[in-house]
């Protein structure tokens, strides 16, 4: 072996910091989406993310700071722009009387319902849904009353999505047609200003 190769060989390989931190914010919303916030423990997301536990504390601030990012990483406020207002009803109802296959975002949102239920975790969760939640569909939908029917628009899309969840199976035929006809309505009041 050359001289170069060994030196090369000795010298501490460079951490992707960026990439470990990504790591360990996924292995939390893992962890957190599973166990909740008092089930999930430092080590045990570490160990997922094959990272030293000092890293949580380091790039986090330790559990409730990494809770907080995994929460920001979950609620994605850039989505609501590409809504489309002229057919975002009907797109919505469609989409719900379908399953959402997607295994990433039923993650998401069994970790935002997980965050809902602890009283330690639930302030926190408030915080990161008026920001990056309520706030984004308040300016998209914009108008009087806006804040009141963005929050009413966001319970009615929640209440859409755990009925999603526990149904487990597509809607068929006519239940189908009903289904998107009558969410497609609900979800148009709430967007009208009157």
């Amino acid at each position: 072996m050359s001289d170069a190769a060994t030196l090369a060989d000795e010298r501490p390989r460079r951490r992707d910091a960026q990439a470990t931190r990504g790591r360990i914010l996924a292995a939390a919303k893992d962890r957190f989406g599973r166990l909740g916030y008092e089930g999930a423990s430092l080590r045990e997301i570490a160990a997922e993310a094959g990272a030293d536990v000092a890293l949580i504390s380091r790039y986090f601030g330790g559990k409730e700071g990494l809770f907080t990012e995994a929460l920001k990483a979950s609620i994605q406020p850039d989505r609501v722009q590409a809504w489309d207002r002229a057919t975002f009803a009907r797109d919505v109802a469609s989409m719900m009387a379908d399953v959402h296959r997607e295994e990433d975002r039923h993650q998401h949102f069994q970790f935002l319902l997980r965050a809902a239920t602890s009283p330690t975790t639930a302030p926190l969760l408030n915080v990161a849904v008026q920001e990056r939640f309520l706030a984004p569909i308040r300016d998209w939908l914009g108008g009087e009353d806006a804040q009141a029917r963005a929050r009413v628009l966001a319970a009615v899309f929640i209440g859409f999505l755990v009925e999603r969840l526990i149904r487990g199976e597509p809607l068929r035929g006519r239940e189908r047609d009903v289904f998107i006809e009558r969410a497609a309505a609900a979800f148009q009041a709430v967007m009208s200003e009157g």
